[in-house]
């Protein structure tokens, strides 16, 4: 693949580019569970790279929807950027060369910057949280942690918003100018309790003042004319919105970071 571009194009928003641009196949992400193709973008003059995600492509799922996952995608950007906090790329709903997909802005992460380790200790060091220990061969274990930063635990707040069921650190993009992007918001929405993640080092404790602003803007969005429950009516059930305010209520009522249910894993395999 050619080397990706990460930044938005001058005249134009991010947003304009990937819906009205021309889409060209560059190559295939072989990796993926579902079809993800690398793409390159282009319109009046800009060009950026994208990945998109054709509906044709995804695999069933015997917990959601058939042909859901892309708007599940689109949704996810969407409260992201209810939020304030810009974690998931600029991503739209839009026709392409396999039908209609989600496509996405891609984001060229930074190779230097570790969120995730696994450790010898039995107690995470300093500036990182525990999440669990992991076998890693010849009947050895290693705690699995992850990093205490800010950009992290706004992302653990969104992903309990957004019922994540597959928050693996492969999806996990910090990039050289300190942002951080998540992407793979396929299995998300669910009606039932799906939250399965490697960013549990804050479970059960208090919510900042900036994730209870953030829940709280959210919970005027999703009332029954809010701009984002109009929009997102438009790529969820109403069913799935509705849990979405219920969630969203009840982070806000217990103030506090959810903890693993114990009904089934809580950590995704294989975690990155």
């Amino acid at each position: 693949m050619p080397a990706p571009e990460r930044i938005p194009p001058r005249s134009l928003t991010a947003l304009d580019l990937l819906t009205k641009g021309e889409l060209k196949v560059r190559g295939q992400v072989r990796e993926a569970s579902n079809a993800v193709l690398y793409c390159s973008v282009s319109y009046e003059g800009e060009e950026a790279h994208c990945v998109y995600k054709p509906v044709a492509g995804e695999r069933p799922l015997w917990d959601f929807p058939d042909g859901t996952l892309a708007q599940r995608e689109v949704a996810a950007y969407e409260v992201s950027e209810a939020t304030g906090w810009g974690l998931v790329p600029p991503t739209v709903l839009r026709d392409g060369p396999y039908g209609e997909g989600m496509v996405q802005l891609w984001i060229e992460a930074d190779p230097e910057q570790s969120l995730l380790a696994l450790v010898e200790d039995e107690e995470p060091g300093e500036g990182w949280k525990a999440v669990g220990f992991a076998e890693v061969g010849e009947g050895r274990t290693a705690l699995l942690v992850h990093a205490d930063d800010v950009r992290l635990r706004r992302l653990a707040v969104l992903d309990a918003v957004i019922n994540n069921g597959d928050r693996k650190g492969g999806h996990l993009l910090p990039t050289a100018d300190g942002h951080l992007y998540a992407i793979d918001h396929g299995v998300t929405f669910n009606v039932d309790d799906k939250l399965r993640t490697l960013l549990w080092g804050w479970a059960g404790d208090q919510l900042p003042a900036d994730a209870l602003s953030a829940l709280a803007f959210l919970s005027d969005s999703l009332s029954a004319d809010g701009p984002l429950a109009t929009r997102l009516a438009q790529l969820l059930t109403a069913a799935e919105v509705e849990a979405l305010r219920g969630r969203v209520e009840e982070l806000r009522g217990a103030g506090r970071h959810p903890v693993p249910s114990g009904e089934w894993p809580a950590i995704p395999w294989p975690p990155v």
